[in-house]
């Protein structure tokens, strides 16, 4: 950075990617201010600038800040964080130092004395759980579908819905002869021994909950899907359709898909002396985004799948952000990776997916195909949007 970027940065003041330190602070503060950066998404402490914005310059200190934040940041954060630090002399003679703290590839981090840390707009603050589990999930060192949902225990899966999924990957070809139903619960991760104070106790997880559970919604309320019919195509407009679509996870994309149905037109077309009516939109983008949504979404956050059906378009929207390392662009390529592989396994075994990463390229080219429409995928803020157009001759 030289001279002229380094006021242009100042003037800018203090911002999520930035910090201002007049000179060096207390062992504690400095590597909570870099546990906080690594956590988040990077950023710059600049030593040498007030409160003010003022330069004021490092001087005969610099070498010993310089050593001193290396040193905080090897030693002082779990695990270390790699910072790269640079100087810079205004024409005064002023140096400040810049250190630069890049977003962790070994999140999350925490400080010597084990406390975690994110960054804010006015600062940083210590992380919650919610962010934690985050943080875990993003690194792929954790899947949070596999936890055990502690409030529950197994006699709240119905049996019923167990020996149906059982049928049901059975008839997919799946050879499970032999084995017992406790055993194939452990083995596919619906089912884990938890530790209490007194004994281990098989619970269910979350993944089991979502699928067997006889009220998946009782352990975990913001499992649902909200699907509404909004005219016009503002969301701002009063719907006139609106479910709160509940249940275990099948049974949930069945509703949904029945909701679109009931919502979206069937034209006809004449075919020899009859008319043949056909969907609006291809059944199989819909069902493959809707299994997507409920698949990869992220759990930690309490939020619901939201369906909108406007005049001119569907969106399925879905909690969380993309997967670490997965891009809008990398997706229309297949590239397949996997936030929540317990859920994602059994809509495989279920045969409800494919385990090729073919499924958004598929979507794209048989919507285009069917509509002469492209899909279009975008995030909007901590939600992944999928749309649909909607033909402007219906």
């Amino acid at each position: 950075m030289n001279p002229t970027e380094l006021i242009t940065r100042i003037n800018k003041g203090e911002d999520l990617h930035t910090e201002f330190k007049e000179r060096l602070i207390h062992t504690d503060d400095l590597a909570a201010s870099i546990i906080a950066f690594a956590n988040t998404d990077g950023g710059q402490m600049i030593f040498g600038v007030n409160d003010e914005r003022e330069m004021i310059g490092l001087g005969d200190e610099t070498d010993h800040v310089l050593r001193f934040i290396d040193n905080i940041a090897f030693n002082n954060c779990e695990p270390p964080v790699t910072i790269v630090q640079e100087t810079v002399r205004d024409q005064k003679g002023r140096i400040v130092v810049i250190v630069n703290i890049p977003k962790g590839d070994h999140r999350p981090y925490r400080t010597n004395r084990g406390v975690y840390y994110v960054r804010t707009t006015s600062g940083r603050r210590q992380a919650s759980r919610e962010e934690l589990l985050r943080l875990f999930q993003s690194t792929e060192s954790f899947y949070y579908d596999e936890t055990s949902v502690i409030q529950s225990n197994v006699a709240d899966l119905d049996d019923k819905a167990i020996e149906r999924m059982l049928e049901d990957i059975t008839g997919q070809g799946f050879d499970i002869a032999g084995i017992s139903v406790e055993r194939l619960l452990v083995n596919w991760h619906l089912v884990r021994e938890t530790k209490t104070d007194v004994r281990a106790r098989p619970t269910p997880t979350l993944t089991g909950v979502l699928f067997l559970a006889s009220h998946p919604q009782q352990f975990l309320p913001y499992a649902y899907v909200s699907a509404l019919r909004i005219p016009g195509t503002d969301i701002s407009a009063e719907p006139y359709d609106q479910k709160h679509i509940e249940g275990r996870m099948v049974d949930i994309l069945h509703d949904v898909l029945r909701f679109l149905d009931i919502h979206l037109m069937r034209p006809h077309k004449i075919v020899g002396l009859l008319p043949e009516a056909r969907p609006e939109l291809p059944v199989v983008t819909l069902r493959e985004s809707l299994v997507n949504a409920l698949a990869h979404r992220d759990y930690t956050i309490s939020a619901p799948v939201r369906v909108l059906v406007f005049d001119d378009r569907v969106e399925i929207r879905t909690p969380g952000k993309l997967p670490n390392t997965v891009t809008i662009e990398s997706m229309r390529w297949g590239v397949h990776v996997l936030r929540n592989p317990t859920i994602y396994n059994v809509f495989l075994k279920l045969g409800f997916v494919t385990d090729a990463g073919s499924g958004i390229p598929r979507m794209i080219r048989v919507f285009r195909e069917a509509t002469g429409q492209e899909l279009i995928l975008r995030m909007e803020g901590n939600e992944f949007v999928t749309v649909f157009p909607r033909s402007s001759m219906l």
